[in-house]
């Protein structure tokens, strides 16, 4: 890596800490090359704009996403066990991933899901590979025959991705020690409800 990748990298990782914290709205030109210790024209020498920059912060955040949630679920067998890592990497991963502050793409989420522009169609590409990614997977637990074959899958996925938000939205927001417990026990009741009859 060379020495202008490296500090793209260091503004980005700056970039995604402070967008964790703040929101993406927050990330400025200005604010960011005062946290990484450059002028505004070195950072614009790497970013052209501010939407450059943002766009690119949440690229990397997708990345960390994948990286924390969908790599090590992998390690597991298809199916079940696999659906199961994935939902519970999927708990911890702004743990995981040094991000104090929350989900990053559920913070732009809220930010930009009524601001057309590269902003928004960044994090709906996010959230649409996701919700591709999660039903692939339900979709092996139903080849595998640990769900129900008659199951619809895009269903499945919202549930999912309800427990998820419900989650960060007690855990986050109201501060409930209880949030964790409670979406593991919303994810055993969908599974249960999923399973084929014995």
């Amino acid at each position: 890596m060379n020495k202008g990748e490296h500090t793209r990298n260091a503004i980005l990782e700056a970039a995604l800490a402070q967008a964790s914290a703040a929101g993406f709205e927050s990330l400025t030109i200005g604010s960011l090359a005062e946290r990484c210790g450059l002028s505004k024209s070195g950072l614009f020498a790497h970013f052209g704009s501010r939407e450059d920059l943002q766009v690119a912060a949440v690229g990397l955040a997708a990345e960390r996403f994948a990286e924390a949630v969908f790599v090590p679920a992998l390690s597991q067998p298809r199916g079940l066990p696999r659906l199961r890592a994935l939902f519970d990497n999927w708990l911890e991963w702004t743990v995981r991933s040094g991000l104090a502050h929350g989900c990053p793409m559920q913070a732009a989420a809220v930010e930009f899901d009524d601001k057309p522009g590269p902003m928004h169609d960044a994090v709906v590409g996010h959230y649409t590979r996701l919700e591709q990614s999660m039903a692939r997977a339900v979709e092996l637990a139903i080849g595998e025959g640990h769900l129900r074959a008659d199951l619809d899958v895009g269903q499945i996925v919202f549930d999912l991705l309800g427990i998820v938000f419900a989650y960060y939205h007690q855990k986050r927001l109201m501060h409930r020690d209880t949030a964790a417990a409670h979406a593991r026990a919303a994810f055993a009741r969908l599974i249960a409800a999923a399973s084929p009859t014995p």
